[in-house]
């Protein structure tokens, strides 16, 4: 049965790199989960590579289509913008107990608020969390300094952020959705330790998982 890993963490606590460094380990059959945005595309992004960029129309067309798995709206200085997960063909086989696509594993980064609705659409078996951390003062200095190198800095969404994350990721939260110490990984020291400590992990998973059910 396949995997989904599931990684998330607070604004500038470095999952987004840690989530392309991943995928350039060896880990057979890992495969990424592109999502589904209304924003504007930032200077050096590319369509389809860090997100699947669309607008209203598109995301109604595949609400209609029953493809939503999840979606959250972010009421921002520019305007509101809306993260969405659809079922597209990246999720064929996941979490078929049959077997099929049980040699491909996902890796997706999302909020906590998605994992609780993925592990309602996919199910527990399914779904392996990875929640990335980092102290607050390294977190908001590694915030500042990647916006500085935006052509238009926008420092007010950076503070937005940083405060509706102490909730979004609250301890209580946490534990609800049983993401305990067991999938949590501090990032405060070097990425390639922190790559090094999760890839590990993922493989010790998807070897001890596949074990389990042979």
């Amino acid at each position: 049965m396949s995997k989904i890993f599931f990684i998330m963490g607070k604004s500038a606590s470095g999952k987004d790199g840690i989530f392309t460094r991943l995928l350039q380990q060896s880990i057979p059959g890992l495969k990424p989960v592109v999502l589904y945005t209304t924003r504007p595309m930032r200077e050096g992004e590319e369509q389809g590579r860090e997100y699947h960029f669309t607008d209203i129309n598109g995301l109604n067309d595949m609400r209609e289509k029953g493809l939503v798995i999840e979606e959250r709206v972010y009421h921002t200085v520019q305007g509101d913008w809306i993260y969405f997960t659809a079922a597209d063909e990246a999720f064929d086989g996941i979490g078929d107990e049959s077997g099929s696509g049980q040699n491909q594993n996902l890796l997706v980064i999302n909020t906590l608020e998605a994992y609780e609705k993925y592990l309602e659409y996919f199910g527990e078996k399914t779904m392996v969390p990875i929640y990335i951390y980092v102290d607050d003062d390294i977190r908001l200095i590694r915030a500042v300094e990647r916006e500085r190198q935006q052509k238009t800095p926008d420092y007010k969404e950076i503070c937005r952020r940083f405060l509706a994350d102490e909730d979004d990721f609250s301890e209580e939260k946490l534990m609800s959705l049983n993401v305990t110490s067991y999938y949590r990984f501090n990032n405060n020291t070097t990425m390639d330790d922190t790559v090094r400590r999760i890839t590990e992990f993922i493989k010790i998973e998807i070897n001890h998982r596949l074990g389990t059910e042979i």
